[in-house]
C-alpha cells in the first residue's frame, strides 16, 4: 500500500510511519517541523524514518495547498493517515490562532486534496479532549459532544465534522478516532510524564493538578499504533437498505456517509499519582510533589469506551503503566544521555 502519513515527525506520526515501513509499505511523510517543541526531536525521529526503503519526507505545512495537491497527485497514496495538528490544551489559550491554521485549514486543505485524488480510507486523529463538559463515563462515542472547553478541543471537533460533510458529499471513505492520554518511547516533550520525567531527574519539583485527583486513561504508543492500523484495514461503507450494510451494535456507522467515529483508549483510568509512582520506581527516585488545582482547559477525567474499538478490530489498548512507564524511561535515559 502507498500511505500519506502527516505530522511524521511527530510523536505518533513516527510511531506509525516506521510500523508502516516495517511492514513493507511506501509512505510519504509531510510535516512543517514547527518549533513548539524540540525541532531535534523530530529530526531524530526523521533520522530513523529516513533508513527504511520506501520512505519520503517532504518539510512543508498542510496550509500551502499547492504543495499538498502536487504532491498528491504525483504520489497517489491508497491511504491517508492524519495526524499533524497543533496538540497541547494549555498551549491553545496562548496562541489560539496557531490552532485554527494548523488544524481547520490545515484539515480543510487535505479534505479538498482527497477531494481532487480520491484515496481508499482517509483516517484522521481527534482526541478525547472532545467530549470537553461531558461527565458521564466512560466517555462513548455516541455521546454529545458539543460542550468543548478549550479551542484546541474545538478545532478537533471541527474536523470531525469537516470530514463528515466530506464523506457524504464526495463518498471519501473516513474513519475519525479519539486518542486518550498516549504516551511512550520518543513523545512530546511537553506531556506531564515527560515533563515529570526530567524535573524528577533534576530534582526538581513536579505540580499534580486537582491535588492528585485527576484521572487519565493512558494509552501506551504500540498499542495505539496497532489500533490505527487495524483500523486503517476497515474502511466504513454506506450503510443504508441500497447497499445491505448495517452498523454494529454502538456503532457510529453514519447513516449517510462512509464515516466512522472512534475511541482508541483502553478504558482502564488511573490517578496521575499512579503514573508518578510508577515513574519513581523505573526511575529510582522520589518525586518532590507539589499539589495544585486544576488548572482552565484541563478535565477532572478522561474514560474511553473501548468496546467499538474491540468489536472493528479484535483488540485494544491493554499495556499497563507498570510496563509501558519502564519502557518510557529506558528509552529517557538512553536518549538524553
Amino acid at each position: 500500500m502507498r500511505y500519506l502519513v502527516t505530522g511524521d515527525a511527530g510523536f505518533i506520526g513516527f510511531h506509525v510511519a516506521r510500523r508502516l515501513l516495517a511492514e513493507g509499505h511506501a509512505v510519504l511523510g509531510l510535516d512543517a517541523l514547527t518549533d513548539y517543541y524540540d525541532v531535534d526531536l523530530k529530526h531524530r525521529r526523521l533520522a530513523i524514518l529516513g533508513g527504511a526503503p520506501g520512505f519520503r519526507h517532504v518539510t512543508m505545512a498542510l496550509e500551502d495547498h499547492a504543495t499538498l495537491f502536487q504532491l498528491m497527485g504525483e504520489f497517489r497514496p491508497d491511504r491517508v493517515i492524519h495526524l499533524a495538528a497543533q496538540a497541547g490544551v494549555r498551549y491553545s489559550i496562548e496562541n489560539p490562532r496557531a490552532y485554527i491554521s494548523a488544524n481547520v485549514v490545515g484539515t480543510f486543505n487535505l479534505l479538498e486534496a482527497c477531494r481532487a485524488h480520491p484515496v481508499q480510507h482517509l483516517l484522521l486523529a481527534s482526541t478525547s479532549s472532545a467530549y470537553g463538559a461531558n461527565d458521564k463515563y466512560p466517555f462513548e462515542e455516541t455521546d454529545p459532544s458539543v460542550h468543548p472547553i478549550t479551542l484546541y478541543a474545538a478545532t478537533k471537533g471541527s474536523t470531525e465534522l469537516m470530514a463528515h460533510c466530506y464523506a457524504h458529499l464526495f463518498g471519501t471513505p473516513t474513519t475519525a478516532f479519539r486518542f486518550f492520554t498516549v504516551y511512550g518511547p520518543w513523545g512530546r516533550p511537553d506531556m506531564a510524564y515527560f515533563l515529570f520525567t526530567r524535573k524528577i531527574l533534576e530534582g526538581q519539583p513536579i505540580e499534580i493538578f486537582n491535588h492528585g485527583e485527576a484521572w487519565r486513561d493512558f494509552t501506551y504508543i504500540d498499542d495505539l499504533v496497532t489500533s490505527i492500523l487495524r483500523l486503517a484495514e476497515l474502511p466504513p461503507p454506506l450503510a443504508d437498505a441500497r447497499t445491505g450494510h448495517t452498523a454494529l451494535p454502538g456503532d457510529t456507522l453514519s447513516p449517510v456517509a462512509p464515516y466512522r467515529l472512534v475511541n482508541i483508549g483502553g478504558g482502564q483510568p488511573e490517578r496521575v499519582s499512579e503514573l508518578v509512582s510508577e515513574l519513581e520506581k523505573a526511575l529510582g527516585l522520589e518525586a518532590v510533589k507539589v499539589l495544585k488545582p486544576l488548572p482552565p482547559g484541563d478535565v477532572v477525567k478522561t474514560f474511553a469506551s473501548a468496546a467499538l474499538l474491540e468489536a472493528l478490530t479484535g483488540q485494544k489498548p491493554s499495556t499497563p503503566l507498570s510496563a509501558g512507564i519502564p519502557q518510557f524511561v529506558r528509552w529517557y535515559r538512553s536518549h538524553y544521555n
